[in-house]
This record gives structure tokens, C-alpha cells and sequence, in this order.
């Protein structure tokens, strides 16, 4: 199959993954109670696509400046569509409208129900429950990276779990995500407390022995990864610090849930905090990603002027202390799409990643995705060297050149804001790994989403030391987040899936062992299929997850659901959980499990946890946190 069949047969993902994504709710504050939000039946007597293409569709299917591509709708949700209307931009053009109509239109744009409130049915930690500081363990693990260096592995005296205790995991608790379709904040953990986010933006305090709730604390919208916690003030007082779907980073407190405060780092309209925020010193690094390789399916779109990056925020007040940019500034490139409207470049390389701290040399690395208009950047799928105190870029390398594309290949075709380049989309999406190698010198851990995993010296500006095509790589192939250091092994997991769609595609999905000193395989495990073939394509054996270390041991999750634990020397399965099914949780709800997709397990104090439910591209959607122990407490 040639390549233009390809692109179009991948627009079907690109389709459901647009129609799954930023739900803007929530005041930005504390709540006052621990509340929910869910799905209200809704029956409009008239049709929303008759009204769309009566009132609206003139202006939002194009090309018209300053009006949102009808694609853009679904990624920002039907409540931000409603309020548009009732109070917002589009009060005057919404003049007429009944309520039902209004309503009507929004979930017709939005291509989901609108959500009310109701009563909540949280299981409410009570004051008999176990709390913070009155007798729980010290152990912590604060980061996505679980370490400055991201090596996501956990020590035996932190996890509580050895590797002769794995067969005998059993499930503990299961908690339901009120209003969410996907579960991929994943969990840190600090003296018996879980902190993590949720699809509707709530942010949760839970009992990391029974999953009761302490408080909630609501952003603006999804916070989709791990929070970061540590010092915001010289008292040493601890906040949790996160970012969500509308750019916005937030500080709050720790024991309270309380905003400490809140801010906009980067003024792009299109910018979304993707990768978790690494704190260290006084600093919060935030990396800056954005929504705009959608926007540019609008042809009177200029496109395109986003640029990824990293802001260094002071973690007293959130003030903007440098913003290191992956592109120079966009510029006029003296061509125009087909509605005359000029093209700009460079842009987009976001950053998808968690920093990665070099406090040695005083960086941080990051990896960073493609362009999003042509000409492609130097700095586009490509790791960055920064300086910590100054944003100034050090080095940097790129791992494939002229690599630009955005929605508009998809919609709009190669004559409108598609760039000539045309992809082919190989970001480096998983944080990078800071390692010393046996000769005791440090070597930068990495892998893209084109199969390829290398290691760079940090000692020579970034000078590749090995690397190896562990995987078919593509559209949806390679690594996407799951690497993990134990020892001198990079452990690495492959996506490698087409969504069934393209027959010609031979995947290599599964999880590989590569030796650090020389970038050598050590051993390779396929991954297990246990998809049945009328849940195909939603439910396929990549495993993109980020995955986690314990002496011994990797756990790893799957698109299928499967959750499983493998040997580090042979890479022998030693323990598997079928995730993808209803749960009857802690509050007594029921909740589903999904594909495992984004963030990775957590091992803490001998209890495991796994986010299961994933609603982007074809994969399957799920509300729920699951907890297991080997002795049962």
C-alpha cells in the first residue's frame, strides 16, 4: 500500500482521537465538597446537525479567519461549546436559539452528551481513616520519573514488593473516575497519600490503603499526567504542582488541596501542558505542547505559530523565570495556502516529555516532537540540552530530519495548510534517561516512536554513542512512553500497531531488554495477544505505556488491557491481570477498564497501581484505578 493510502486510511484514528480529547469544566479552586459530574441522557426533539448546517456551518467548515475548524469542536467538549453561547463569543450569532436548541447543537458539535452535576458518590475517607503523618510509611516516589533522571525504577525498600512476592499480587481496591472516558494521570505517592488527576480535571487526594478521598480540587480542565510534589516556600511547606489541557499550571497545597496559585506560562491560545512538570531547586520546569496540528485544519488558519518548549516557573508565586523556545520565531515563508492566507514557519517540535534533570552539568533534556509547517526545524524530533538557569538551548540532536505534518494533510490535502513535507510524525514522545554506564561515564537514554532507541554522551554535546532499530516504528509504532532503566539494561516497550487497518504493516510489539554500554539486545518478549477478533481495532497487543523497575522485575501495560509483570534476565511473564472489564469499586459504582495507554504503574509500600482506560484513537475507553497487594493489607 502506497503512502498516500496509508495517511488517509490513518485519518480514521486521527478522527477518533479528535472527538475524545480537552473537557473544559471546573472553577479553577478548591470545591467546597468532593463532587461528580455525570452523563445526562439527552433527546433534543430537533436535530443539531440541521441546525449546525443552517447557522453555523457557513463559518466553521471554512474558510473563515478567526473561526474554529468544526474539527476543533470535539477536542474542547460541549460544555465549552454551550457557555460560547450563553455567555461567551458567540452570544450574538446564538441570538434565537431555545435552550433545547442550544443544547441540541452543542452535543452535536461536542459528539458527546452534555454532563451535569449530581450528588457525589465518592467513598469519603472518614476520621478513623488512616492519614498523613499519623503512622503511615515515609516511603515516596514525587515524580513521573520517579527520580531527576527519569529512570522510573523503584528500590526494593520503596516499592515493598520482591520479586518471589509477585505471583501472589491479588486486586486490593478499585477507585471510579466520576465523568471520565480515560484514566492516564498516573499516581505519585507520599506517606501513605496518592495525589493524581483525572479527565474531568478533577485533581484527588486518596488513602493509598483504601482508596478513600480526602479532598478534590478542580482545574479548568483534563490533567492528563503525573503531579509533581515538593518545597514552594523556604518554610518548606509542600505544594503539588501540574498543568492541565488549557496550558494553565497550578500550585496547590498538599494537605489541603487548596490553590496556592495559578498561571499561564506561554501566551499561544493552542498550548497544553502534556508531559509532567519536573520541580528541582526553586524551579518548576514545564514543558509546552499544543492542540495546534488540529487548528490548522481550518484553511483561513494562520499556520502555523505554535512553538514547544520549556518554561522554568519560580515555585513561590508561578512567575515565568526563562521560556526556552524548540524553534525560532515563526515568519512569513513568503508562500499562502489556498485561501490566501500566508504560511509561517518554523513551528510546533512540542514537548511531549517529563524534563529529565542533569544536576551534574546543569541541565535538563528533553525530546521534542515534528514541526507542524514547513520548512521542518533542526530541532524537530530531535533531543535538547538546556541550561538550567538560563534556558539557553546547549546542543542538540536530531533523529530525523524534514519531518513536518499537521491535521490539515488529512482534511484539507497538500494545497492547503498541510505541510509540503508532509510527515511522517516520528516524535520522541517518553522522557529521556540519565545512566552511567560501566566505565562510570554517563550516557542519555532514548527512544522514538520510528522504532529506534540511542544512547548519546552528555560529555560531548550529544554525540551518538549506539544506537538499534528495536521496532517497525510509523504512524503509531515505536516507543511511544514506556522505557525504563534497571541496572545496565534499558528496558524498553514497543507500540508497533496500525490499528488494523493497513495489511501490509508487520508490527514488532512487545518489550526489549538493551544493553546501555553498547546498545545490544539482551532479550526480547513478544507482546501477548489477548484481543478477541470482534473488539479489533479498538483493542490491539501494543504496548505504549510507560513502563517501571523493580529489582527483579518490569511491569507493563498493554492497548489490550493486559497488565503484567517479566523477569529483568529473561523477560519470562511472572504475573498477568486481564484489565479490560467492569470493576465494582470502592464507592460501589461500577467502573470499566480499557487499554493501558500513557501513564505507567506505581509500586509503593508492597501495592501496586495501574490506570486501565484510554478513549484516544480506537482504543478502549475505561474510568478506573486499580490497587494490588501480595499479603491482602
Amino acid at each position: 500500500m502506497n503512502r498516500p493510502d496509508k495517511r488517509t486510511i490513518n485519518l480514521i484514528m486521527y478522527l477518533w482521537v479528535i472527538s475524545a480529547a480537552l473537557i473544559t469544566l471546573g472553577c479553577g479552586q478548591k470545591t467546597p465538597a468532593i463532587s461528580s459530574l455525570q452523563r445526562t441522557p439527552s433527546v433534543p426533539a430537533i436535530s443539531g446537525e440541521e441546525l449546525y448546517k443552517k447557522r453555523c456551518a457557513a463559518c466553521h467548515d471554512g474558510p473563515v479567519a478567526r473561526a474554529p475548524h468544526k474539527i476543533v469542536f470535539p477536542l474542547l467538549g460541549p460544555e465549552h461549546v454551550l457557555a460560547s453561547m450563553n455567555e461567551g463569543i458567540m452570544q450574538t450569532q446564538a441570538a434565537g436559539l431555545t435552550k433545547p436548541e442550544k443544547t441540541a447543537l452543542a452535543e452535536y458539535l461536542g459528539e458527546r452528551p452534555i454532563q451535569q452535576s449530581t450528588e457525589s458518590t465518592l467513598f469519603v475517607c472518614d476520621e478513623s481513616s488512616d492519614k498523613i503523618h499519623q503512622g503511615q510509611s515515609n516511603s515516596e516516589i514525587k515524580s513521573w520519573g520517579m527520580s531527576l533522571e527519569n529512570k522510573r525504577s523503584v528500590s526494593s525498600d520503596v516499592a515493598g514488593l520482591s520479586k518471589s512476592d509477585i505471583g501472589k499480587l491479588d486486586l486490593k481496591w478499585a477507585f471510579a473516575y466520576p465523568n471520565a472516558k480515560q484514566a492516564r494521570s498516573q499516581p505519585i505517592v507520599s506517606k501513605g497519600e496518592i495525589f493524581l488527576g483525572s479527565h474531568d480535571g478533577t485533581v484527588y487526594s486518596l488513602d493509598l490503603k483504601t482508596g478513600c478521598a480526602n479532598w478534590t480540587f478542580s482545574a479548568d480542565s483534563e490533567v492528563r499526567h503525573a503531579l509533581s510534589l515538593g518545597p514552594w516556600k523556604q518554610d518548606e511547606s509542600e505544594a503539588l504542582f501540574f498543568g492541565d489541557n488549557a496550558g494553565n499550571v497550578y500550585a496547590i497545597d498538599r494537605v489541603a488541596g487548596e490553590l496556592i496559585w495559578k498561571t499561564n506560562p506561554n501566551d499561544h491560545p493552542d498550548t497544553v501542558i502534556t508531559g509532567s512538570p519536573k520541580l528541582y531547586g526553586d524551579k518548576l520546569y514545564v514543558p509546552l505542547s499544543s492542540r495546534e496540528w488540529a487548528s490548522a485544519a481550518n484553511p483561513a488558519y494562520r499556520c502555523c505559530t505554535f512553538r514547544g518548549g520549556v518554561a522554568a516557573l519560580n515555585t513561590s508565586d508561578g512567575t515565568t523565570q526563562w521560556i526556552s523556545y524548540s524553534t525560532d520565531e515563526p515568519a512569513p515563508t513568503g508562500q499562502f495556502n489556498t485561501e490566501n492566507v500566508p504560511l509561517m514557519a518554523p513551528s510546533g517540535a512540542p514537548v511531549w516529555n517529563s524534563p529529565t534533570i542533569d544536576v551534574k552539568r546543569n541541565r535538563l533534556y528533553v525530546g521534542t516532537g515534528e514541526n507542524y509547517s514547513s520548512p521542518a526545524s533542526d530541532t524537530s524530533d530531535a533531543v535538547l540540552a538546556i541550561d538550567l538557569e538560563n534556558g539557553e538551548l546547549l546542543w542538540h540532536y536530531q533523529t530525523l530530519e524534514k519531518d513536518a505534518w499537521n491535521m490539515a494533510c488529512f482534511v484539507g490535502g497538500p494545497i492547503g495548510n498541510c505541510p509540503s513535507e508532509n510527515g511522517p510524525d516520528l516524535d520522541i514522545g517518553a522522557s529521556l534517561i540519565l545512566a552511567t554506564k560501566e566505565d562510570g561515564r554517563d550516557i542519555l537514554l532514548a527512544g522514538t516512536k520510528g522504532g529506534m532507541v540511542f544512547g548519546l554522551d552528555p560529555d560531548r554535546n550529544g554525540e551518538l554513542l549506539w544506537e538499534n532499530k528495536i521496532g517497525s516504528g510509523g504512524f503509531n509504532g515505536g516507543v511511544h512512553w514506556g522505557m525504563t532503566l534497571l541496572d545496565q539494561s534499558l528496558i524498553a516497550a514497543i507500540a508497533d500497531t496500525d490499528f488494523g487497518f493497513d495489511p501490509d504493516y508487520e508490527g514488532h510489539p512487545g518489550l526489549y531488554s538493551i544493553n546501555i554500554n553498547n546498545g545490544k539486545l539482551d532479550w526480547q518478549t513478544p507482546a501477548e495477544d489477548h484481543c478477541a477478533e470482534d473488539s479489533r481495532p479498538m483493542c490491539s497487543d501494543g504496548m505504549s505505556a510507560a513502563i517501571t523497575s523493580i529489582p527483579g522485575a518490569i511491569f507493563a501495560g498493554s492497548f489490550d488491557g493486559s497488565f503484567m509483570a517479566y523477569d529483568d534476565t529473561t523477560g519470562e511473564i511472572l504475573w498477568k491481570f486481564l484489565t479490560n472489564r467492569s470493576f465494582e469499586t470502592i464507592s460501589g459504582e461500577t467502573a470499566n477498564g480499557g487499554s493501558i495507554e500513557g501513564d505507567g504503574p506505581v509500586i509503593i509500600d508492597g501495592t501496586v497501581l495501574i490506570n486501565s482506560g484510554y478513549s484516544f484513537g480506537t482504543r478502549m475507553q475505561g474510568n478506573v484505578l486499580l490497587a494490588f497487594t501480595a499479603d491482602g493489607n
